[in-house]
């Protein structure tokens, strides 16, 4: 009798901790931010980052369609950073989707992520992610990159690909 009330408890313990995928937030809950023109900015970069939607194998005919996961990590120990802006742009360079309605503040040391769902084709071989961001503080490079990854039965793909900066801002040190 013990032993059924126990073999019980146990499973019922293991459904509670089960949760559908779709109750999972698309990226974590991050901190607002707006910003003014009295916030003084030290530095930021606008960071192209490559993105393969899907790849082709053996012959055009055949590809391979990816889940894109893009990684933005503060690697600053003592300051955050702002994400002004995340776009998702296709092979043709035509805006898909804009990642965020405001900036978000990125905590030291603190790390956050973007999706692009494996049926979401959309973007093709050629497709980017465009990031921008900015400090108030001298803060070290972040690392942006995107990770892709195809599972099928017995086999499977993932790479990453790094983000190129394309644009940096610098304080001005210039006195009047």
């Amino acid at each position: 009798m013990i032993k059924r009330y126990f073999c019980l408890a146990i499973v019922g313990l293991i459904l509670l901790g089960c949760k559908p995928e779709a109750e999972l937030p698309p990226t974590p809950q991050l901190k607002t931010v707006t910003l003014t023109n009295s916030i003084k900015i030290a530095r930021g970069q606008t960071v192209y980052v490559p993105v393969y939607s899907h790849i082709y194998s053996i012959s055009r005919s055949q590809k391979m369609d990816l889940s894109v996961t893009l990684s933005v990590r503060n690697t600053d120990q003592s300051h955050p950073m702002i994400i002004t802006s995340v776009f998702y742009h296709d092979t043709n360079g035509k805006l898909i989707r804009k990642y965020l309605e405001q900036p978000v503040e990125l905590r030291p040391l603190a790390s956050t992520y973007f999706f692009v769902d494996q049926a979401d084709t959309g973007g093709g071989a050629g497709a980017s992610f465009l990031v921008e961001w900015v400090a108030q503080q001298k803060v070290t490079d972040p690392v942006i990159e995107t990770v892709m990854i195809n599972t099928m039965g017995n086999q499977g793909i993932s790479f990453v690909s790094e983000g190129r900066v394309i644009k940096r801002r610098e304080a001005s040190t210039s006195s009047k």
